[in-house]
């Protein structure tokens, strides 16, 4: 096959507009990848992309497999875009979320259901749906920053404050996790599906295999196939070697970003729950986890605040009783899923990482 170079951290549209890659994904065909890209023009400030062996194209907002986004984004600012899944537009007091045909009317369902599982606990709250159809579900805008947000705000945001949020967070999730559920929340959670060790390790095989479809007939790029393969196979093993903790509800995609902050009274708001499901709490501390290690060696947050965050996650793992050994299996996998994500760097760093977790275990087992 013929090769164009990787995924380039800034494209070119040929009109003069330099567009900065902000997420990447594979394409169908090796070479090929799908993205979503800034630009520093406010007009145009999220698309999505193709780069087909090494060639940048926009892709129209007319997109067929949302039919949907070219009416909705006309409504504010589209703040995601992953072509032809799914988009996010950020209007006044409300967000608007585009799907393909059928797919919001799931999603829909799925937020209903969470909300019957959160009332359990009463730690944490969602935005409400103001209205959904087959394709769209418009939700209310909530006020606050994020946990990242306050991560990164260091003018207005004081130690103390930060450090006060995640405590919060520790607090609610250990309280969600623990709380008592009565006959319409235990309905939820046996319908939901299992994300089990199993099903994770049969997953990032799949996204191995589909990372080493891109690469594995490059010559220059055998070591790092040869690596990666290896990489996978230890993973997986670790995560399979040892007995699971009991399942749990699960985000799913839990991270700093996912959270929301209102004010000291109120309390905290959590979003996106279209990767819900049971599996162990280890799945999403391991992801918070891995989450503020890569803010961490990007310089999004200080090392101070890390630490501060970190040690939350910890503690809770500690209060419900996580195995040390299930909790790093996960870290590693989400590290490993870094490592297949196709952008600059990425690779390098994640693998990295993984090299250095290894020697820690080897050197705590000696």
């Amino acid at each position: 096959m013929s090769w164009s170079l990787p995924v380039p951290q800034y494209a070119d549209d040929g009109t003069g507009t330099t567009w900065r890659v902000r997420r990447a994904w594979f394409d169908r065909r090796p070479g090929d990848y799908v993205l979503e890209v800034t630009s520093q023009d406010p007009t145009r400030a999220i698309r999505g992309a193709y780069l087909r062996h090494g060639r940048f194209e926009l892709v129209s907002l007319d997109d067929p497999e949302l039919p949907a986004l070219s009416a909705e984004a006309q409504q504010g600012e589209l703040i995601a875009y992953r072509p032809h899944r799914r988009a996010v537009v950020r209007a006044e007091g409300r967000y608007i979320k585009i799907f393909r045909p059928g797919q919001a009317i799931v999603s829909a369902q799925r937020c209903a259901h969470v909300d019957i599982i959160l009332d359990a606990a009463g730690t944490f709250t969602t935005p409400r749906i103001l209205g959904s159809s087959a394709d769209v579900i418009v939700f209310t805008s909530v006020p606050g920053p994020t946990l990242n947000e306050l991560g990164e705000d260091d003018s207005t945001t004081s130690d103390e404050s930060f450090a006060w949020a995640w405590e919060k967070w520790s607090r609610s999730w250990v309280a969600q996790l623990r709380a008592p559920h009565g006959s319409a929340a235990r309905s939820v959670l046996n319908g939901l599906p299992l994300r089990s060790a199993e099903v994770e390790a049969a997953d990032l095989w799949r996204c191995v295999n589909r990372w080493l479809r891109h690469f594995e007939n490059v010559p220059e790029m055998s070591p790092q196939c040869s690596a990666l393969r290896s990489a996978a196979e230890d993973v997986t093993k670790n995560l399979l070697r040892t007995a699971p903790d009991p399942p749990a509800w699960s985000h799913g995609d839990l991270h700093g970003k996912q959270i929301i902050a209102v004010d000291d009274q109120s309390p905290l708001v959590l979003l996106d729950f279209d990767e819900g499901a049971l599996a162990e709490a280890a799945l999403d501390l391991a992801n918070m986890d891995v989450r503020l290690e890569l803010r961490r060696r990007r310089n999004h947050m200080s090392p101070a605040r890390y630490l501060t965050a970190h040690n939350q996650v910890l503690a809770v793992a500690e209060e419900l009783h996580v195995n040390p050994d299930r909790f790093h299996a996960y870290t590693d996998t989400l590290w490993l899923r870094e490592a297949l994500i196709p952008l600059p760097g990425r690779l390098v760093m994640a693998t990295a990482v993984l090299d250095e977790r290894a020697k820690q275990y080897q050197t705590t087992e000696a």
